[in-house]
């Protein structure tokens, strides 16, 4: 029967909703038929996929419309096009049947499809008998869906999709094309309005800023050599694990000569290297995926699935993570389910509705950042975000998650005045929804990838961040976070170190205080980027007093630091006491280690993690108030703290700081066990800038205590060697 012919006026205008009602074969009451759009073409030929011929069809409009009838069953089909002399062959897309499945329907529209990331977005798979790339897109507000790319030279019209009305997911498979290629969606609104053209949600790579089309891609890499370091985390306790966190913005850890950035590879070459040597742990990055503005450092994201293409091919970061666990370092990379940029390209308005994020601004907009809140409520939204955290986990082996902004999540009145915001189902200002996708997030995440953890960035005191995510509903369980971020710690130290010396006396308890609430929770102490970045200055400037004492001073809370209870977190530069303050523009300023103050702290921080990591005292019970003693706490006239350190079965570890410039000649320090202490670090030793002054390598203590040698502005450790009762 032939269509009316408004309907094959809107199949060439590009506007028709339903392309495969009337393109590919069809079976009529004379056999099957054959219906394309071939622009260009003069004549055409139907075959099979495998070169049998199966009919001529006849141009029915000068546009490019073809039909005739074709031999043997339904089946995809291909087309011998000819204009003249010229001769081409055009594989019918619209020949194929659909990829998705009805399992797939059933799972998309329940919000538990944990493989959304295998199905969305684009994906070069064989189908049907023809290599190509599978298109899935979800705008269930759409009137009409096109993918446009350079395989169409842009135009909608060619290749309009397939509707799955049940989830409003829109798909079609392209022959004979294949990673590499360009493309992007052209959404046609409800109302008929044509949105600009959205770059894929699902991408697995994008183009290089400022252009923003999708790359079709492969994820990750196919071979893998890291089983070993993946099975040793996967039966690991990480609170008992030692955790030295190396945070890294790649774009401007090193700059090359000649070009803006260094690629995977060359940093993996350069970067797994220097973490190995210095001792750290875990190499975290800030975040990796895709983004249009170099100053956002990656935090307002355009494309959650593809890693940057400032740094090469999606491979190039799996290479580097796998490198990187051959070397014995895990990676991390900070993530952002938090908000979303608006630029037009993005998930804004995807569909011509507000579908990622809340239509009402008092829900859906960060004033902060001028950013677009997820609808953590939609089970479609939640599920994209919970996909993406497994699919990093999957496809590039990252060792965990720092989840960006968790507080802004939790609180509906998050930066926000007395009616710019809204209250809860019971009045309150808790977000349920963004804690009911964090539950599910975390449980997914530990569930399905053993030895990965999640770190929260959380700046209140939301109860139970690092409890388990129970089954029960969101008010009953924890977060389900491995770790939260101690923001109490940084401010508090932060804030003493940057008064004087003569000062620190009246306020004792920024330092003592932390170790009030050190054990709520799973803690890793950040010293980030947030604090070296907007006029704060580099860490080594906010330590009083002059050159020499900010040195003394920043060698000794950095040991005051490594020896707390908790892991560790340090922003790339700060090792060597970079002067200026971080700007991801330039390189860090690794010239001032032809300066020996700056080359002892480098050396100080490689110690303090080699110590670290080598002395379970010091790591074993980081989460664990049994892992704590007070020896001194309230030495408030000299500013001293000490503390035991210790593990059963272990040496425990003494560690003292002073933070007053007095040298204290025979300072008692209360010990737990008579006996031989080694002094395994001194802030003041020459090795590492200081005056040099210390303990010949170890004390004895005798009924209860030793007299130290205690410098000014130093942390010290002891770690208790002789034949004393260990408790």
């Amino acid at each position: 029967m032939q269509p009316p012919a408004r309907a094959i006026e809107a199949l060439l205008e590009g506007t028709h909703s339903d392309p495969f009602s009337l393109l590919g074969i069809h079976e009529g009451p004379g056999g099957a038929f054959a219906r394309a759009v071939l622009p260009g073409a003069e004549a055409a030929e139907a075959h099979s996929l495998a070169g049998t011929p199966l009919g001529t069809l006849t141009r029915i409009d000068p546009r490019g419309l073809f039909e005739g009838k074709v031999a043997g069953p339904r089946q995809p089909v291909k087309y011998r096009c000819s204009h003249g002399q010229h001769v081409w062959w055009v594989t019918d897309p619209y020949s194929f049947g659909p990829v998705l499945g009805p399992m797939d329907d059933f799972l998309i529209a329940e919000g538990t499809h944990h493989r959304l990331f295998d199905k969305m977005g684009a994906h070069p798979i064989e189908h049907e008998g023809a290599q190509g790339v599978h298109f899935a897109v979800w705008a269930p507000n759409a009137s009409l869906v096109s993918v446009v790319g350079d395989f169409n030279d842009w135009d909608h019209r060619r290749h309009p999709m397939r509707r799955r009305a049940d989830i409003g997911v829109w798909e079609v498979f392209l022959p004979d094309i294949g990673p590499g290629r360009a493309y992007k969606y052209r959404v046609v609104g409800a109302d008929g309005m044509v949105q600009p053209l959205k770059a894929d949600p699902y991408a697995f790579a994008a183009e290089l800023r400022p252009a923003t089309a999708s790359i079709v891609a492969l994820p990750g890499k196919p071979d893998w050599d890291d089983g070993a370091h993946r099975a040793h985390w996967a039966g690991a306790d990480p609170r008992r694990a030692p955790m030295s966190i190396y945070e890294v913005h790649p774009g401007s850890w090193r700059k090359p000569d000649t070009r803006e950035f260094h690629s995977w590879d060359e940093l993996a070459d350069l970067l797994i290297p220097y973490c190995a040597q210095m001792g750290f742990t875990h190499i975290e990055f800030m975040p990796v995926s895709e983004h249009p503005y170099d100053p956002s450092w990656g935090y307002q994201t355009t494309g959650l699935y593809a890693p940057s293409a400032r740094f090469g091919e999606p491979a190039g970061f799996a290479r580097f993570v796998d490198g990187a666990h051959q070397a014995g370092l895990s990676v991390l990379i900070d993530w952002v389910p938090a908000h979303f940029p608006t630029d037009a390209h993005g998930l804004s308005r995807f569909d011509g509705t507000h579908l990622y994020e809340h239509e009402d601004p008092r829900l859906g907009f960060h004033p902060d950042w001028n950013t677009a809140i997820y609808n953590f409520g939609r089970r479609e939204v939640s599920s994209f975000l919970v996909n993406n955290a497994l699919f990093w986990a999957e496809q590039y082996h990252v060792d965990g998650l720092r989840v960006d902004a968790v507080a802004s999540m939790l609180y509906r009145d998050y930066s926000r005045e007395a009616g710019e915001w809204i209250p809860n189902e019971s009045g309150g200002r808790e977000n349920w929804e963004a804690v009911r996708f964090l539950q599910a997030m975390n449980k997914a995440v530990y569930g399905e990838h053993p030895g990965v953890t999640t770190i929260a960035e959380e700046s209140t005191s939301w109860p139970g961040v690092t409890l388990p995510a129970h089954d029960q509903g969101p008010k009953n369980g924890g977060l389900g976070f491995g770790f939260k971020w101690n923001m109490g710690f940084m401010h508090d130290t932060l804030n003493y170190m940057a008064r004087d010396p003569v000062h620190r006396r009246y306020h004792h308890e920024e330092i003592t205080f932390g170790l009030v609430y050190a054990f709520s929770e799973n803690f890793v102490l950040p010293l980030s980027h947030d604090e070296v970045v907007h006029g704060k200055g580099s860490l080594l400037n906010k330590m009083a007093g002059d050159d020499w004492q900010k040195f003394a001073s920043l060698r000794a809370y950095y040991g005051l630091m490594w020896g707390y209870p908790g892991k560790k977190l340090l922003f790339m530069g700060q090792e060597f006491a970079q002067r200026r303050e971080w700007s991801e523009a330039r390189s860090l300023d690794w010239d001032l280690l032809q300066h020996e103050p700056h080359a002892g702290m480098q050396r100080w921080v490689r110690d303090l993690n080699g110590t670290y990591r080598d002395l379970k005292a010091l790591h074993a019970r980081d989460c664990e108030a049994e892992g704590f003693e007070w020896l001194v706490v309230n030495d408030a006239a000299a500013s001293v703290f000490a503390w035991l350190r210790k593990c059963p079965g272990e040496n425990p570890v003494a560690v003292v700081c002073n933070m007053t410039p007095a040298t204290h000649d025979h300072y008692r320090l209360p010990l737990p066990h008579d006996g031989t202490w080694r002094e395994v670090l001194n802030s003041d030793a020459a090795h590492y800038g200081g005056a040099g002054q210390g303990n010949m390598g170890q004390v004895e203590a005798a009924d209860g205590a030793a007299l130290i040698v205690l410098p000014g502005l130093s942390t010290l450790m002891f770690e208790f060697t002789g034949t004393g009762e260990q408790g």
